[in-house]
């Protein structure tokens, strides 16, 4: 039996909270057993008492941590419990369920350590604004230059991870926006990543942590990241 375990990190998703977790539990793939931990990060609206009331399974953070340091919670805990796949799952209701089994099925067969779904591959469902997509583009280009990997959806949270990443990624994950940054580390210390192609929605409620004004801010920060990043590991084969 394989253990797969969905990582949800939550910040205010108290409108798209429950239809996520009873997305989850339809789904059935044989020889699989799919659970989820919900990472609440210091929600200010309802997400907890749902998680509570529902007695969902969740983590309640103590401190705000940000996507990077709750989804790595997640990691941990995936590693603390033996979990064969970790997946990644937004709380906000975009990331569609019904392509788990997709997600997980290259890393089953062990074609790769990591697959990202992407909305780009065959460019159906929600696509996302004109200027994201411009900024997910130019993080293509740049992650390609910087490790040579081709991945078309950068910025995708929706992506899965065997045993030996996720145990990676528990002792080092980006803290701020670390899906671009997750690729680079991954490639770099020699993990593969294919893409395979799904259908996203537009969020169910809440509002995203990258706005219109934080987006010159993330496109800068992120570029930084991953050039010092790659600097970094440069240094450290050359000792």
């Amino acid at each position: 039996m394989i253990k797969v375990l969905v990582i949800i990190p939550a910040y205010n998703e108290q409108e798209s909270i429950e239809h996520v977790v009873q997305s989850l539990e339809e789904i059935t793939i044989p020889n699989t057993k799919i659970e989820y931990v919900i990472i609440n990060d210091c929600s200010t609206d309802d997400t907890k008492k749902i998680c509570l009331e529902k007695k969902y399974n969740f983590i309640d953070l103590p401190v705000n941590l940000g996507i990077g340091g709750g989804v790595q919670t997640g990691y941990k805990y995936a590693v603390e419990q033996d979990y064969d796949i970790a997946i990644q799952m937004d709380g906000d209701g975009q990331h569609d369920s019904s392509f788990i089994k997709n997600l997980i099925e290259p890393i089953i067969n062990n074609r790769t350590d990591m697959v990202i779904g992407s909305r780009f591959l065959k460019k159906e469902g929600f696509q996302s604004s004109g200027m994201r997509r411009l900024g997910i583009n130019f993080l293509r280009i740049l992650i390609k230059v910087i490790c040579g990997v081709n991945i078309k959806d950068t910025t995708s949270g929706f992506r899965a991870t065997n045993k030996e990443l996720t145990k990676f990624f528990s002792k080092s994950y980006a803290q701020d926006y670390p899906e671009p940054e997750a690729i680079v580390a991954a490639a770099l210390n020699s993990y593969t990543i294919n893409e395979i192609p799904v259908l996203m929605h537009e969020r169910k409620g809440g509002e995203s942590s990258i706005n219109s004004l934080k987006s010159i801010y993330y496109m800068i920060k992120v570029s930084l990241a991953i050039i010092i990043y790659r600097l970094g590991y440069l240094k450290r084969r050359k000792k």
